[in-house]
């Protein structure tokens, strides 16, 4: 049955469906355009050829607007598909589905460093706690170590200049030890005069010379003797507990010259740290009453703690930090110094008898060797921990080494803790640690109490939203209705 033109031009019942439903895009002659494109799929047959170019389509001239055209798709005839079809638009779709492809590919490759970055950091995390736990251990073993063959070798061999010249002279392999571990741990790996002269910086541009070795070592060296020097004669007055404990007051003294000398930032918990350190050693001089060998022993330990603290004051004014190969190079210049120049001091000290032995051979080389050996490899210990691990385990290393000595002290049946010598310690140690406290802690501990609010309250208000929906599905499965109140 054919139908007639209408007068407005509508010329099939397509037509008319179209105009009358109000179809987006209408146009009158719209079904003839549209047989017109569906016939730009040529069916081939096998091993015939297409269409070309030349004998292609012509699109119609239509009504569209400028948007509709400018996005209606662009139509190519393509070589015949294996099935026999001339198909259109297919090297566009092929661009198209390559670019989505790549953007893609990158996207998931962003995706996948992500976890692989993760993971490097928790790895290296992990490693640095690793480090810090050995670190710990190890330091706190040799300052225990040190402290306790010192008390053993006191029974036969009673001169603590002699050990303290000694065991600074051990200071000189530091350099070497440092370089092997550059041979074996380094990729390019340089001469050691090259590496000395490089690490010779921390004297300044043009390095070691004669004059800088003489102004900028002779007064560390006479404070690390000093230092040494008062520690063990300390140790001839007090336990090896006290000692030790007196000596982590010099966290709080090395607070103290820092904001007089280096105008440090002011922190009231350093302060509070520093008078309980006070506040220990006065109750460490009065646990045996202030006279006898207890105030003297008490007055060598604060002054060894005092001059350990001035040593790493002015490094810091003069020399400023150092990296490990400048730490390594600057000690063994100090050991090279008490050899060249202090080896007087026991010579004089020999021959007027203040530190006179007779025979030679009853000098304890054995226990000398131990000491020596242990207090370098403390000195390479905090050296090495400051690279491999966070420095406040190495901090918290030292005062661990109070507990270790008591523990060894009660085993040995050398000491008995009263109740004020007991508090003294643990003024001490509690102000030593407070003294490890970060600058900004007050912040820290505002902003990490701040987040515990925020979680608690992120908490209860997802439990009133669960007890809410639990509460509406039950009311809904007893057939009632909960109205929320707004």
């Amino acid at each position: 049955m054919d139908v007639k033109a209408a007068p407005n031009g509508v010329a099939t019942i397509e037509d008319r469906i179209l105009r009358i439903t109000g179809y987006y895009g209408y146009y009158p002659g719209y079904s003839g355009q549209k047989s017109a494109s569906r016939s730009s799929v040529i069916r081939c047959k096998p091993g015939a050829n297409c269409p070309s170019t030349q004998t292609g389509l012509r699109r119609q001239h239509s009504p569209l607007s400028a948007a509709e055209e400018s996005a209606a798709p662009i139509l190519e005839l393509q070589s015949r598909s294996p099935s026999g079809f001339c198909r259109h638009g297919r090297g566009e779709r092929k661009d198209r589905s390559g670019e989505e492809g790549t953007q893609t590919q990158a996207e998931n490759s962003s995706q996948d460093s992500h976890p692989q970055t993760r993971c490097e950091s928790c790895t290296s995390t992990f490693l640095k706690i690793l480090w810090g736990f050995l670190i710990i251990l190890s330091v706190s073993s040799s300052c225990i170590g040190t402290t306790q063959i010192v008390k053993i070798t006191y029974k036969n061999f009673d001169y603590p200049f002699f050990m303290t010249w000694f065991s600074t002279n051990w200071n000189i392999m530091f350099f070497p030890v440092y370089y092997s571990g550059h041979l074996a741990t380094a990729q390019e790996k340089q001469s050691p005069i090259k590496k000395f002269r490089e690490c010779s910086r921390i004297f300044g541009e043009d390095g070691l010379t004669l004059k800088l070795f003489l102004k900028r070592t002779a007064p560390f060296s006479i404070l690390w003797t000093l230092t040494n020097y008062l520690y063990l004669l300390a140790l001839k007055k007090l336990t090896a507990t006290d000692v030790s404990a007196l000596f982590c007051c010099n966290k709080a003294f090395v607070f103290l010259l820092s904001w007089i000398v280096l105008k440090d930032r002011f922190m009231g918990v350093r302060i509070v740290a520093a008078i309980m350190a006070i506040t220990g050693i006065v109750m460490m001089a009065y646990a045996d009453g202030f006279h006898g060998d207890s105030i003297i022993g008490v007055a060598y330990a604060v002054g060894s703690a005092s001059t350990s603290a001035l040593y790493k004051v002015l490094f810091k004014m003069f020399l400023g930090t150092a990296n490990f190969g400048e730490a390594a190079h600057f000690i063994s210049t100090l050991g090279f110094f008490n050899l060249i120049f202090l080896s007087i001091t026991p010579i004089i000290l020999y021959f007027t008898k203040v530190e006179y032995w007779s025979p030679f051979s009853a000098v304890p080389w054995g226990f000398l060797c131990g000491i020596a050996g242990l207090w370098l490899a403390f000195n390479i210990l905090v050296n090495v921990g400051v690279v491999l691990t966070y420095p406040i385990l190495i901090s918290i290393g030292t005062v661990l080494s109070v507990p270790g000595n008591a523990a060894v002290d009660l085993l040995k049946r050398e000491v008995i803790f009263s109740v004020v010598r007991l508090g003294a310690t643990i003024f001490i140690c509690l102000g030593f640690l407070l003294m490890l406290l970060p600058e900004e802690w007050d912040e820290i501990t505002l902003r990490f109490i701040n987040n515990l609010k925020e979680k608690k309250s992120e908490e209860h208000a997802e439990d009133v939203t669960d007890s809410n929906v639990h509460f509406r599905s039950r009311s809904r499965a007893n057939g009632t209705v909960s109205i929320p109140l707004a």
